[in-house]
């Protein structure tokens, strides 16, 4: 009776464990790829302005994405 206890409470531990470590392995993973790969580059932001009627200035986009650079860096 008291070993089976033991078992289901290291299983659960271990659980526990599992998950709490995946998700920091999958957050770093994840941070990582954006900071290499963003998913918004200056052609993209240059249309989204265009869309939205802005005529975008080179100073402007370069604003836009610094800022958005910073961002990221915080987190």
């Amino acid at each position: 009776m008291l070993s089976w206890i033991w078992v289901v409470l290291i299983a659960v531990a271990a659980l526990i464990a599992g998950v709490a470590l995946g998700f920091f392995i999958a957050r770093k993973y994840m941070m990582n790829y954006l900071k290499k790969n963003p998913p918004i580059n200056e052609q993209m932001l240059r249309t989204l302005m265009m869309q939205m009627g802005q005529k975008p200035s080179q100073k402007k986009i370069n604003q836009m994405m610094r800022s958005m650079n910073n961002q990221m860096d915080k987190q």
